[in-house]
């Protein structure tokens, strides 16, 4: 019980620790710290309409945030979900194009496999990377980042233009792929309610599963989890592809339900912004929903702060940046766990030898 009243008072003290900061700051620049957070809340959640674009803004922070949460569990660090949303957006939205006249189920349902297959080969290819030729997975989800991004620029300035030529952007998909818009003119739409089912799935593979269990074996120590007999090679490739999968998937939700085509700056950095959500929440799937939440809050509400009280757009990047990271210092067993696995005190360390004849399986 005394734990999980610890777990439930620690983000609440970081998120007073953080707000009083950001009051001095507000202070001394001359504003009213008041008048800032009730623009926050308004912007956030104040209507109907805010509420819900804070939900359509947090559907893909979830998705990210999942698949940053299943690598990290097995001590995977993929940086990389935002090139993978990327990939997986261009898979749905290229795929989206040809599937005029196809059943509606169908059509939304092909464009997510898409996407997940997408996803799921770049995120793959890292995790083979890691496994087979021992190369740090930070650094190669960091570099296919960067070569998704110019895969993007290269589509949509060439064989995925728009046939007039423009503006850097694909056809819109079939209208037989999209998901409707809800409650109109709100932009609610079927993602978050997927994102859901995801975040439940998850939680349940990874803590009610054998594969679950090994998975998160290999992630507290790798040389003891090869020596029970675990294949740390294939579950590391299984685990970067799933990983990659989710992140596409929601590249995929993105093109169906809010863009419906592809434009040269897919993601404003929701893979990036995912590691904070994932740390944020412990690693805990259930927990990724309510901190995707959050940040879409802040990201939403600080916007309607910027126009409502002339906050600098920089200010309000430094006021997001606080809060992050006043949340994670907090979070001393995350960020202790975290260092730990990084500098290799765990022992997490991938033999060259096949342990008990587990290397290759």
């Amino acid at each position: 019980m005394n734990s999980r009243l610890a777990a439930i008072a620690r983000p609440i003290a970081a998120l007073a620790l953080a707000a009083a900061i950001i009051s001095l700051v507000l202070l001394a620049l001359g504003a009213s710290p008041t008048a800032v957070f009730t623009d926050l809340w308004e912007g956030a959640f104040g209507n109907w309409l805010a509420a819900t674009d804070t939900l359509v803004k947090a559907t893909p922070l979830v998705f990210t945030g999942l698949a940053i949460s299943i690598a990290f569990q097995g001590a995977l660090w993929n940086i990389g979900a935002d090139g993978q949303l990327i990939v997986g957006a261009m898979a749905a939205g290229a795929l989206g194009t040809v599937l005029d006249g196809w059943p509606h189920p169908l059509a939304v349902l092909a464009m997510f496999a898409g996407g997940a297959a997408g996803g799921a080969l770049w995120g793959g290819l890292a995790g083979w990377l890691r496994a087979r030729r021992e190369v740090n997975e930070v650094i190669s989800t960091i570099m296919l980042n960067f070569i998704a991004a110019q895969l993007l620029s290269w589509a949509v300035h060439g064989p995925l233009m728009e046939p007039s030529h423009a503006l850097p952007q694909s056809v819109v998909i079939a209208p037989s792929a999209q998901l409707a818009f809800y409650l109109e003119p709100s932009r609610l739409n079927l993602g978050m309610p997927i994102a859901l089912v995801f975040a439940v799935t998850c939680y349940l593979g990874l803590f009610h599963t054998a594969a679950g269990f090994e998975l998160r074996a290999l992630g507290r120590n790798r040389r003891a989890s090869a020596f029970f007999g675990i294949p740390f090679r294939r579950l590391t490739v299984l685990a970067m592809a799933l990983s990659g999968a989710l992140a596409g998937l929601g590249g995929a939700v993105q093109v169906s339900a809010i863009t419906h085509r592809l434009f040269e700056t897919m993601s404003p950095g929701w893979g990036y912004e995912a590691i904070a959500v994932a740390l944020v929440a412990r690693l805990n799937p259930l927990a990724i929903v309510p901190a995707a939440i959050l940040f879409g809050a802040l990201d939403n509400g600080s916007q309607a702060m910027q126009r409502a009280d002339a906050v600098s757009p920089v200010l309000v990047n430094v006021i997001q940046g606080m809060v992050i990271m006043i949340l994670i210092a907090f979070d001393a067993i995350a960020t202790t766990g975290m260092r730990s696995a990084l500098l290799g005190l765990a022992g997490d360390v991938v033999p060259r030898v096949d342990v008990a004849g587990t290397g290759d399986a």
